[in-house]
């Protein structure tokens, strides 16, 4: 998922990830419809720009952060806004941070490891859910045999 920034950009880099990989890219123009979308719909990854209408790009994905702690957090910003840098990392807790203009190249590399990042999250979730639940049952026949033979 991105938020779209300039024209030339937005297109190529969803065309680039459309034809280049098997993900699948949603791109809004509304912070606030990006957001709606998101309290609703896993993704791996967003990608927002720091400057947009009704809300930046921090604020944004700081919901992401809260909604879907597991999604992958990149901010575009412009050249050398190391206070966005900062605030983005401590509040949004980004995955990274890329200075505009950004080289389409590395963008992909970072939504790739981005994905990755994402997918073993999930994946170490459910091996510790898988892991609770067996120390669960485990305990339980724990305590019967301690039960049977005290």
């Amino acid at each position: 998922m991105s938020m779209k920034t300039k024209d030339e950009y937005k297109k190529s880099l969803r065309h680039r990830l459309r034809n280049q990989t098997d993900y699948t890219v949603r791109g809004f123009t509304d912070p606030e419809e990006a957001a709606r979308f998101l309290k609703d719909s896993p993704v791996d990854v967003v990608v927002s720009d720091y400057r947009m209408p009704r809300m930046n790009g921090i604020q944004l994905l700081t919901g992401v952060k809260q909604a879907q702690p597991e999604a992958s957090r990149v901010l575009l910003a412009g050249h050398a806004d190391h206070e966005c840098a900062i605030a983005g990392i401590n509040e949004a807790g980004l995955f990274q941070y890329l200075e505009k203009p950004w080289d389409n190249a590395q963008l992909l590399l970072v939504i790739r490891a981005g994905v990755e990042r994402a997918q073993l999250l999930r994946e170490l979730g459910e091996k510790i859910s898988a892991l609770d639940s067996a120390h669960s049952t485990l305990k339980d026949a724990q305590r019967r045999l301690l039960q049977t033979f005290l």
